[in-house]
């Protein structure tokens, strides 16, 4: 009998290892089978965890949270083996925690067979990352601000709400996804008593940020690897028959293409924006004629940067990419529109409106001469996205992806009456792709951060400011300059907020600290008080300025100063006299 005993309880321990408890994490409000919700900047991701085990099983934690990351990898042929040498990097750039009170869990943290336990959790999306999220070394702090920007989905397999296969234009080798991940944690029965996952349950939400519109890239004129805005030709008349003129052709970034917030039907939203191309065509002569336009053809180039470590800047000349051991680029090119834009009229300028900046396409052009006849043509050019076939993501870059687009304009020009095959002009445009984030949505601050700018601004509503500077007989160790304002003034912190002994002071001066303390060892700021009227007991005794020390806000919270008023730095000045 006690052998039976030992046997059944040994059976019953393995079985309950391989036993584990099932997880259901539902989303409050109509969801849509086997879809993939969307989210966007400061939306609440509300809903509830279910779980139920087929015995009884202890556990000893459970963690619910909402995780954004992102998987690379770089695959490069080696030179002399025909090998694929893999790198691979994962960044987890985001982790929100559902607090889980001890009372809400079962007795003895033993799930009981047949029954089910539920647990709420209410995420919102961040507008920002934390930056210890980015602590890699950078090469200027824009970086750090764009590797703190949200980035949304990318790669990560989910159906959209049509119940088709969202197809984001990103390589295989590239993956940023968010969920919602729960885990079940036991202890183990050894010695050592480490935690092991005993089921792990993840559910995947989609994310597009919302994402405005940033300045225009300051590019040059100059032809580069990644951007072409102006392009200049000399047009001839035929194989041997000399010159016809000069053609010009440059345009600008356009406005972002704006995408409409995730959740509406992005199906009958147009996203759309406008292009502009100008021309300028100085003749070689006066008998020479403007040329011919042809077709126009517009194309959007889609690039994926991505990396198995982090980057230092900002990506740049994607063909420095191809032969990377580290990094890669991914490149998609769609056909947008292609045009016949012989309709198109130049217009004639005569030479005594070459001064005219109203007429001229750029101020990087060298100035042509002024007894030559010129044309100027300008070109609208739509840019539609087909949000039908493709689905289209912000402008963004973090620590190991970038998403980045531009838009390329070929133009064909004929040259009237010469055997001669078109000339083609082609430009690179930076565009940027922007998103729109939910209308309805509020930020959500708790009770204690309303307090506490509450009392910030009641603070600065009764403390005055002035930008008057010091007298300076009322500054120990003033520095005066030759105009006979003061330089600079050396101001120790107040004596009351140390345990050191002050050396004595002189009337109207402020005490020495001894030693100072070398977090606080910088000089505090002065401020002189203009509102005060002054008081009896000298002509400039109303004149004592307040003292700010570093490292401490004016309502005791740290980080600007703690200020110490006039009158109690007056009655200390009198009790050292």
């Amino acid at each position: 009998m006690p052998n039976e005993r030992r046997r059944s309880s040994i059976l019953g321990l393995s079985l309950e290892k391989n036993v584990k408890p099932k997880i259901d994490i539902t989303l409050n409000g109509p969801q849509e089978e086997n879809v993939v919700p969307s989210y966007t900047t400061l939306d609440k991701i509300e809903g509830t965890v279910s779980i139920s085990a087929p015995v009884d099983l202890n556990f000893d934690d459970i963690h619910i949270t909402f995780q954004g990351a992102t998987r690379t990898y770089v695959e490069k042929v080696s030179s002399t083996h025909a090998v694929f040498d893999r790198s691979k990097a994962y960044h987890s750039f985001l982790r929100l925690s559902q607090p889980i009170k001890e009372a809400d869990y079962p007795e003895n943290n033993i799930l009981k067979a047949g029954e089910t336990y539920t647990y709420p959790f209410t995420f919102v999306v961040p507008e920002k990352l934390l930056p210890q999220s980015c602590t890699h070394p950078r090469d200027n702090e824009r970086v750090l601000e764009a590797h703190l920007q949200l980035p949304p989905s990318l790669g990560d397999s989910m159906l959209g709400p049509d119940k088709t296969l969202l197809e984001d234009l990103a390589p295989e080798m590239t993956i940023v996804s968010y969920a919602i991940r729960v885990i079940v944690l036991r202890r183990g029965q050894d010695a050592e008593g480490k935690l092991s996952i005993l089921v792990d349950t993840v559910k995947k939400l989609r994310v597009v940020p919302a994402v405005d519109e940033l300045p225009a890239l300051p590019l040059s004129g100059t032809a580069s690897d990644d951007y072409t805005i102006r392009q200049e030709k000399v047009l001839k008349k035929g194989m041997f028959k000399g010159k016809l003129g000069r053609l010009i052709v440059e345009s600008s970034q356009p406005s972002s293409l704006r995408l409409p917030y995730c959740r509406s039907d992005i199906s009958t939203a147009r996203v759309t924006t406008m292009a502009v191309v100008n021309l300028r065509f100085d003749p070689s002569d006066d008998t020479a004629k403007p040329p011919r336009l042809g077709n126009l053809v517009n194309k959007l180039k889609v690039l994926t940067f991505f990396a198995a470590i982090p980057a230092r800047d900002f990506p740049c000349r994607a063909n420095s990419y191809i032969y990377d051991s580290q990094r890669g680029v991914f490149v998609e090119n769609i056909n947008l529109s292609s045009r016949n834009v012989e309709s198109v009229q130049w217009v004639q300028h005569n030479p005594i409106e070459r001064h005219d900046s109203a007429i001229s396409i750029s101020d990087n052009l060298p100035p042509a001469s002024a007894s030559q006849t010129f044309y100027t043509a300008q070109i609208l050019v739509p840019v539609d996205l087909p949000t039908t076939c493709k689905t289209f993501v912000p402008t963004f870059h973090s620590c190991l992806v970038s998403r980045v687009y531009s838009l390329s304009l070929t133009l064909s020009v004929n040259v009237p009456g010469a055997r001669v095959s078109a000339t083609t002009m082609h430009l690179k445009i930076p565009l940027q792709v922007s998103a729109e984030g939910n209308p309805d949505a509020q930020p959500t601050i708790s009770e204690e951060e309303m307090q506490a700018i509450a009392a910030r601004n009641v603070d600065t509503e009764l403390v005055p400011r002035s930008v008057a500077p010091p007298s300076p007989e009322y500054i120990e160790h003033a520095h005066l300059d030759r105009s006979g304002s003061v330089a600079s003034a050396i101001l120790p912190p107040s004596p009351e907020y140390f345990e050191h002994d002050t050396l004595p002071v002189r009337a109207g001066s402020v005490g020495q600290i001894m030693p100072p303390i070398p977090e606080y060892s910088e000089h505090a700021e002065v401020i002189h008080d203009m509102m005060r009227p002054a008081r009896t007991g000298g002509p400039e005794a109303g004149a004592v300025r307040d003292a700010v020390l570093p490292g401490y806000s004016a309502f005791g919270g740290r980080g600007q100063g703690v200020r110490m008023s006039g009158d109690r730095a007056m009655r200390m000045q009198a009790m050292r006299v």
